[in-house]
């Protein structure tokens, strides 16, 4: 029993190496770079528009937005570069690849969209108090272009079935940007009739706190993943309960789940058998657990198999 121990464990741990590490983050990856890639170029020309459009027009507020986006490009860009490194396989440094680079540009494209929301927000509320005019014909069509703009990127990153935390938090970017633009030509067209100019700080603090919020979000989410907390679509307690009913297996311990980037999820556990069970049993045993797991979103188990009554220290680790 002590070598169909020793082969169980090499057999699973072999399987599931094959099947996720370098064929699953390949699968999408390239799309994601690709989509990402034309979302930077649209970004970065129409920040190059907002300039010359806020000179034109003589508008703060376009120039602000302007800086606002340049700021984006760069966030983008560096997101970019992660998600490549991203798709990397995996070395003897790196075992699991680098599938946690997007998380990280996840997490600093959200920073920024944080800091970028408390500008707007700075900026946006004194302008309650300090009405300004706003030249509203240059205006529109910059809004205009805005959307059109902002709204291609969006649609270029949708594309696919897949989307990684860090593009979901790109798109995030270029959500924000033509919401503000949609705000902006809203704003443009009831003020070019009404001169309420009060109706543009209103609708930049509506969309600051919206932004805030599902940033914020993003974050949390990232940080969860980065201190290796259970994922929320995996439930631990129902695995082990129905690898209990396997007949043959008496106990479950030292069970660990976590999430590489939001999308593979990683799970090991020690399953403990009756000594009686011979290596055909104990292949069955494995593929019947195999399925328990990958019907609970877990795609990379490692189960290490142990007899009843032999000693581990891991119970309760």
């Amino acid at each position: 029993m002590k070598h169909a121990e020793k082969q169980a464990h090499t057999h699973e741990h072999g399987h599931c190496s094959h099947e996720g590490h370098d064929h699953g983050g390949s699968l999408h990856v390239h799309p994601v770079v690709s989509n990402m890639r034309v979302a930077l170029v649209l970004n970065v020309l129409f920040t190059i528009i907002e300039f010359i459009g806020g000179l034109y027009t003589n508008s703060v507020a376009i120039l602000s937005d302007a800086i606002h986006d340049l700021g984006d490009s760069i966030a983008i860009g560096a997101a970019l570069v992660l998600e490549k490194q991203s798709g990397q396989g995996r070395t003897d440094t790196f075992s699991y690849g680098k599938r946690r680079f997007s998380i990280l540009a996840a997490f600093l494209t959200s920073l920024i969209l944080i800091a970028g929301s408390i500008v707007i927000l700075t900026e946006a509320i004194p302008r309650f108090f300090a009405v300004q005019a706003v030249k509203t014909t240059g205006v529109l069509w910059l809004a205009i272009a805005g959307v059109v703009f902002n709204g291609l990127a969006i649609l270029r990153l949708r594309q696919g079935k897949q989307h990684s935390l860090n593009q979901r938090a790109v798109m995030l970017h270029l959500l924000e940007d033509a919401l503000g633009w949609i705000a902006v030509l809203v704003g443009a067209i009831i003020m070019y009739f009404t001169q309420w100019y009060w109706i543009d700080p209103l609708l930049s603090v509506g969309i600051g706190l919206f932004v805030l919020y599902n940033a914020s979000r993003n974050i949390m989410t990232a940080l969860k993943i980065f201190l290796q907390a259970a994922p929320a679509g995996v439930n631990a307690q129902a695995i082990v309960a129905e690898l209990k009913k396997l007949p043959g297996v008496t106990g479950v311990h030292d069970v660990h789940c976590w999430s590489m980037d939001g999308e593979k999820n990683i799970l090991s556990l020690h399953l403990v058998v009756n000594p009686t069970v011979d290596m055909s049993g104990l292949n069955g045993l494995l593929q019947k657990a195999r399925e328990i797991t990958r019907a609970q979103n877990v795609q990379h188990p490692t189960i290490q198999v142990e007899t009843d009554g032999s000693p581990c220290h891991l119970i309760n680790c």
